[in-house]
């Protein structure tokens, strides 16, 4: 995948790059595959506002991604690499000796014709899908399940990939791209390469009207708000955050605040993400 970069014919336009679309080779989506998108605004069923700075942008339709790869046991062919304005990463067409078509996310050096399979026994290569523990030690996975049988949850996204570690038992651990190391039951699925679109985080939107495009309203600091807007506003001149710490538009702690739930899986992290 190549980037291109625009001619300054404006001001917004200078600084801006966009891709080539250089491995794109289907433009219209598969219809059987497609479902549609609800925009909410980031409202819930309230009408309320729960996701601030979210409305507008380009009408999308949803892309049915077979995350679950559990077609196990049937060849299939990539007929096509398509692009999914619902993600960074690219999609691939996959057509199974049965006639069944599904999308899949596109992984690195996967191309049209290429051969993909999934389950147990499946050949170590890009695109295909295994339980994590016939993976050899060292391998690149994405689209990893937590688990078993719900479908890949990490490692999703444009250029992401997790590295198997070592096997302790019944679990894997995994690198994950946050630099977590975590145990992962070896029985989960997950799919062997990088996700494709790696140069996805060079793109420069150049200008607001691109964010905009993607469904992101304007954000406003607290610190240039009133008081009764906003704990970090008011005060004469520019002012700073002040003690005891940052807070959110509704008083709670922000900036670098642990916000982690779930306590009963912490015996599955074997390294956090963070050095404390």
């Amino acid at each position: 995948m190549g980037i291109k970069v625009y001619k300054p014919t404006s001001p917004g336009r200078r600084n801006a790059t966009g891709y080539s679309f250089d491995e794109i080779t289907k433009k219209e989506p598969e219809k059987s595959l497609l479902a549609p998108k609800k925009r909410t605004g980031g409202r819930n069923n309230q009408g309320k506002i729960t996701v601030r700075h979210r409305g507008g942008g380009a009408k999308r339709r949803l892309r049915i991604i077979d995350f679950k790869r559990d077609k196990w046991g049937v060849p299939g062919k990539v007929v096509a690499i398509e692009y999914d304005p619902n993600r960074t990463a690219r999609i691939a067409l996959v057509q199974y000796a049965d006639g069944d078509k599904r999308y899949i996310l596109c992984p690195l050096g996967l191309q049209v014709g290429d051969k993909v399979m999934a389950g147990p026994g499946a050949e170590i290569r890009p695109g295909n899908a295994l339980p994590l523990r016939e993976i050899p030690v060292g391998t690149l996975v994405h689209n990893v399940e937590l688990h078993k049988g719900k479908g890949g949850q990490m490692v999703r996204s444009a250029g992401a990939a997790a590295q198997i570690l070592a096997r302790e038992e019944k679990y894997v651990l995994l690198r994950l791209p946050s630099g977590e190391v975590r145990r992962v039951l070896g029985d989960c699925m997950a799919t062997v390469g990088q996700v494709g679109n790696v140069e996805h985080d060079q793109i420069n939107l150049g200008k607001a009207g691109r964010k905009r495009h993607l469904g992101w309203r304007p954000s406003v600091r607290g610190s240039a708000m009133t008081p009764r807007d906003h704990p970090h506003g008011g005060g004469e001149g520019r002012a700073p955050i002040g003690l005891p710490h940052p807070k959110t538009p509704w008083g709670k702690p922000a900036l670098g605040v642990r916000t982690r739930r779930r306590k009963d899986t912490d015996k599955y992290i074997v390294r956090r993400r963070y050095q404390s």
